[in-house]
């Protein structure tokens, strides 16, 4: 449930919003690795992580986990590569490449996007998980590190999820994350040939404490049997905290 707020109105009787809790504008997201207990999130570089990236991507024989990117497949570890030196080296969107912990294998990738500094708004995007990581501790971990850095560590008051509205595994996503969708903006964009309706989601700094509340639960060494099974799933965490 989404924080709720006593209406506030000026001398003049209009209703206005409540003030500002937090100094703007916040800092940018930091270009330094975020440390898992499943997963290491390191600033995307190419020469190290493209050779490794590919073989995680190939796993998804039929392409599937580029259907709803604008870019993809690639038909070499060179051609990715070069997209990600063209467009995973910039400070907008902000780029991390998704390795198991302990240097393991590079298995997806992730940005900062839209940052904006002035409003203390930040958009999580450009996922794209190998089937190696999907539905894994590691994935809810990397989006968790993620979020707890804009909105935890630089008090972000925004974090938003968008996608393709008829992605429907994404949208579960976002909701399982704790992400509040907030509605499809129409013909919001082209790619690769075709339309895109794009379906919002966002949490803010008021939701944040009893989003990462849940995560933090779930991810908890104590959640997981000792075959790495989960004990309780998110949902029903979530669950018992609104009881």
């Amino acid at each position: 449930m989404a924080l709720r707020r006593e209406p506030r109105t000026n001398a003049l009787g209009q209703p206005i919003g409540w003030p500002l809790d937090v100094a703007l504008p916040r800092p940018r997201p930091h270009r330094a690795p975020m440390q898992g207990r499943f997963c290491t999130l390191e600033p995307a570089d190419p020469e190290v992580h493209a050779a490794s990236l590919f073989e995680a991507f190939a796993t998804s024989a039929d392409h599937r986990i580029w259907t709803y990117l604008p870019y993809g497949p690639f038909d070499s570890a060179e051609a990715l590569a070069d997209w990600m030196r063209a467009t995973c080296l910039g400070n907008d969107p902000m780029f991390f490449t998704l390795r198991e912990a302990g240097a393991g294998r590079c298995l997806g990738l992730a940005s900062y996007l839209r940052i904006d500094p002035g409003n203390g708004s930040v958009e999580v995007g450009h996922i794209n998980f190998s089937p190696l990581v999907q539905r894994t501790p590691m994935a809810t971990e990397a989006m968790f590190l993620m979020a707890d850095h804009a909105m935890t560590d630089l008090a972000y008051r925004r974090y938003e999820w968008k996608c393709d509205a008829l992605n429907a595994p994404s949208r579960a996503a976002a909701e399982r994350l704790g992400f509040l969708y907030e509605g499809t903006f129409r013909q919001a964009a082209q790619y690769k040939g075709r339309n895109r309706d794009t379906a919002w989601f966002a949490f803010t700094d008021g939701d944040w404490p009893r989003v990462r509340e849940a995560l933090a639960a779930w991810l908890a060494p104590e959640n997981f049997d000792a075959d790495g099974q989960q004990r309780r799933s998110l949902a029903a965490i979530r669950q018992a905290g609104s009881a």
